[in-house]
């Protein structure tokens, strides 16, 4: 028989571990009309990169991350224009424009938060969680239970710290 390759045992024993022993809780979150600086006091304070955002149910319903707030710091990018007759003429989507100054301006999380949401459920596999975080291209992924409440975040150095354990 052949020898087993060490990536092959240890993606075997990472496939039986489950998001839900790796998970962080409690979990941090905010509504839409939660306060931007009370927002960014929960980021510093409980040093974590995105927070949850649940309607009034409880429910999942967006993400406020540091990407979302660096947007905000670093201004609105104009993108390029024309000069025609002494009138400018932006280039870019109208919509996109909108969409940046609502988040320059904005003092609400709402007015920030991403609807693109990436989560899991707390049953999945680690391995499992792994390639979506890869795959996707997140740092976290906001676990949910069946009826889309928040119950943890598992994130990539989560998965890293279980990968330790394995090696160990």
């Amino acid at each position: 028989t052949k020898p087993k390759r060490a990536s092959s045992v240890m993606n075997k024993k990472i496939s039986k571990r489950l998001v839900k022993g790796f998970m962080s809780k409690p979990v941090h979150r905010v509504t839409p009309d939660t306060a931007l600086p009370e927002a960014v006091q929960l980021l510093s304070d409980h040093h974590i990169s995105g927070l949850p955002v649940v309607n009034n149910d409880g429910k999942l319903i967006g993400e406020l991350t540091e990407k979302d707030l660096m947007v905000r710091e670093s201004g609105i990018d104009v993108g390029p224009y024309l000069l025609l007759l002494d009138s400018l003429i932006y280039l870019n989507n109208p919509i996109s424009w909108d969409k940046q100054v609502h988040q320059v301006l904005g003092s609400t999380v709402k007015e920030l938060m991403s609807r693109n949401i990436h989560t899991c459920g707390q049953a999945l596999p680690l391995s499992k969680a792994a390639k979506l975080l890869n795959d996707r291209g997140t740092q976290r992924l906001i676990v949910v239970d069946d009826y889309d409440m928040p119950i943890g975040i598992i994130t990539r150095g989560d998965v890293v710290r279980a990968l330790a354990q394995v090696v160990a």
